[in-house]
């Protein structure tokens, strides 16, 4: 595609191996892309405030979090829960106050991006990386989100801006940041361990920085980003080391062990993750290195490490078992800087400009889609996205349910539903019903934070009003009272439906 590889020394190095000094955060190239990113995150924040959309699933059980503060929770390090919880102290409860922590972050995750390209490169490149990285299409698509990769590649970012400051000159203030973003990162994703092994790969390839482990500098960094995720592993310890274990069962190892058409579609994804150019750029980069190592520029060698093992891992998993397209993420922070610095180097200006062009009308049309969301239906797919739509019309239909019975004079002591996705969805579109919502337990443990944190149990008030997307629930057989009241159709945009079926419970009588 025209994208070489340079075996040169880094561009703006006096050699091959030092890193550059003399640039600073102040410096006009530096500010005028701040002015460039205020732009952006003006136009992000005006699309939360029209995105069409609900709260997803993930997105409404991350507020539920956040009204529960803990050092942990199910299925992740609690970092997610405090930052909506400080938002929404702000800002209120509405969707897009919940989602605005994404737009910042991904903004201040470009700005370090940029701090990590200057002293590597150059300006011209640390400009060109962080206005790159702004428009990413998983940047653009997960700015209109709320996620736990949004503070883990903000965490990733400074920790790499930190990592090589420490390269470059170390010192106990920078460890410090490094310390404070490792554990950052771990109590965002515990992904952000990928780190610590790109920082091994790195050392293993790069000799001129060796003499660094004979410091204490980078050690100290390691047992201070440990020391701030051991509250944490002290929360999983007390419960049961629940998040470790449903990260291990979200692995899915077992069963036959080779899916090469997982891998190939996780293969596929992150060209739609990273973009068609850039993506397709970084395996060409990889693979020209991969065949002449020993000619690798130094700064060109400390980026490959710290994106290419990232996704080597998440192929292998996806072959082993399955990947989601997001996991591979935090090898991005340091693949656009990469990419950039090769295709400045290379005048592939071309490339570089339809790269950009193609991310801003991505970026233009997902902020078109969820203003739109539910008007849209694309051919042989639907609605791309109903599964975001529909929770505030089913907190609607169970307020009326509940009022009902309330009416007829049987009010009803709790609602109950019998999945995460109800429960989610009702834990921020029914916050203000009268009554608790509770969650059924259909084993012994747990298989989400509501079973855990909201199960029904005998001391429950009864009756209840249960919640299902099931016409027989099996919480039904634990009671010797089921009097079902109908089911209700709810409109998930103009293009999907849901099936909610309701019925009161009374008589709890054992599992």
């Amino acid at each position: 595609m025209g994208v070489g590889y340079g075996y040169r020394g880094m561009v703006g190095a006096a050699g091959g191996g030092s890193l550059r000094s003399g640039w600073a955060f102040g410096n006009p190239g530096f500010l005028f892309l701040l002015s460039i990113l205020a732009v952006i995150g003006v136009l992000r924040v005006l699309a939360l405030v029209a995105n069409g959309t609900d709260l997803y699933m993930d997105e409404a059980q991350y507020w539920a979090w956040s009204r529960d503060l803990a050092l942990g929770y199910f299925s992740k390090p609690p970092l997610i829960a405090w930052i909506i919880s400080g938002a929404t102290a702000v800002c209120g409860d509405g969707e897009a106050c919940i989602r605005l922590p994404s737009v910042v972050l991904h903004l201040v995750t470009a700005a370090l991006i940029y701090g990590i390209a200057a002293p590597l490169y150059s300006e011209r490149v640390a400009f060109w990386a962080g206005l790159g990285y702004t428009l990413l299409p998983a940047v653009s698509l997960s700015s209109g989100i709320i996620s736990t990769d949004v503070p883990l590649l903000a965490a990733w970012a400074l920790a790499l801006f930190a990592f090589v400051g420490l390269l470059r000159s170390p010192t106990w203030q920078g460890a410090v940041l490094l310390a404070l973003a490792l554990g950052l990162g771990l109590n965002a994703k515990y992904a952000m361990a990928y780190f610590i092994v790109c920082a091994a790969v790195y050392f293993v390839v790069a000799r001129e920085h060796r003499q660094r482990l004979r410091q204490p500098h980078l050690w100290l960094a390691l047992a201070g980003g440990l020391a701030l995720i051991a509250p944490n592993v002290a929360w999983n310890v007390a419960n049961g080391f629940v998040t470790f274990s449903h990260t291990a069962d979200n692995a899915q190892w077992g069963g036959i062990p080779f899916h090469p058409v997982k891998a190939a579609e996780f293969v596929l994804s992150q060209f739609g993750v990273f973009g068609p150019i850039l993506f397709g750029a970084l395996l060409v980069i990889a693979w020209r290195a991969a065949r002449r190592p020993l000619e690798v520029a130094a700064a060109d060698r400390l980026l490959l490490a710290f994106s290419v093992p990232i996704l080597l891992l998440v192929t292998t998993q996806a072959l082993i078992s399955r990947a989601h397209a997001n996991w591979a993420a935090p090898a991005y922070v340091a693949a656009v800087v990469l990419v950039t610095a090769v295709m400045l180097r290379d005048r592939a200006f071309t490339w570089m400009r339809a790269s950009f062009a193609l991310h801003a009308m991505v970026a233009i049309g997902i902020a078109l889609a969820t203003w739109q969301a539910g008007r849209l239906a694309l051919p042989g797919v639907g609605d791309p996205l109903a599964r975001t739509l529909g929770n505030l019309a089913l907190g609607d239909a169970v307020r009326d349910e509940v009022a009902a019975a309330r009416l007829k004079g049987s009010p009803v002591g709790a609602v109950l539903t019998d999945d995460r996705e109800l429960a989610a969805a009702l834990s921020y579109y029914g916050r203000d019903l009268a009554v608790p919502i509770l969650s059924w337990r259909s084993g012994p443990a747990p298989r989400n934070y509501f079973e855990m944190a909201h199960p029904f149990s005998a001391s429950s008030p009864t009756p209840v009003l249960l919640v299902s997307l099931r016409a027989t629930s099996p919480a039904t057989h634990a009671f010797a009272s089921v009097a079902p009241s109908g089911s209700r159709v709810i409109a998930a945009g103009q293009h999907a439906t849901k099936i909610l079926h309701f019925s009161t419970l009374a008589s709890f009588r054992g599992d």
